[in-house]
């Protein structure tokens, strides 16, 4: 019996590189996102810094000046932060429609891999049977030369 071959190993190949490829870019976004909360992180500690320092100014004792310089810091910082969390509720969106790509993309593979398997399965089934009906032949025939050779 001639050697197994899957006619869709080409488009499985395709496939199989369609989804790696995919996750190769959900990685990237994700990498993303988790750069983008470390960044979210430090504006956060920079903004705890720059208010205790202005409540430490404020108990010593501040020119209004100062005091309007450190409320404009504090206040930029807050908007940095929230300019900030809405890339980082972008970045979160993207992941999500990635994820959902490579999900997809899983399906769709894992439905020709299935398919293999139901082949090769049917195949191995094949080469059994034509294994089973050559034994036979061979047996069959065998036993047929016996019993001319013990009649003559």
């Amino acid at each position: 019996m001639k050697k197994f071959q899957y006619r869709l190993e080409t488009v499985l190949a395709y496939k199989t590189q369609v989804l790696d490829n995919l996750k190769t870019e959900h990685a990237a976004i994700i990498q993303n996102v988790n750069r983008k909360q470390e960044e979210i992180r430090g504006l956060n500690q920079e903004l705890a810094g720059y208010e205790s320092q202005f409540d430490q100014a404020k108990e010593d004792g501040i020119s209004i000046e100062s005091y309007r310089l450190f409320d404009m810091c504090i206040g930029r910082m807050e908007e940095i932060i929230d300019t900030e969390k809405n890339r980082l509720k972008v970045l979160r969106k993207q992941e999500n429609a990635k994820k959902q790509e490579v999900i997809n993309a899983k399906v769709d593979t894992s439905k020709f891999e299935k398919l293999k398997e139901k082949k090769i399965g049917e195949y191995q089934k094949a080469v059994m049977k034509a294994d089973e009906m050559f034994v036979e032949e061979f047996v069959s025939g065998v036993a047929l030369r016996q019993r001319h050779q013990n009649r003559g």
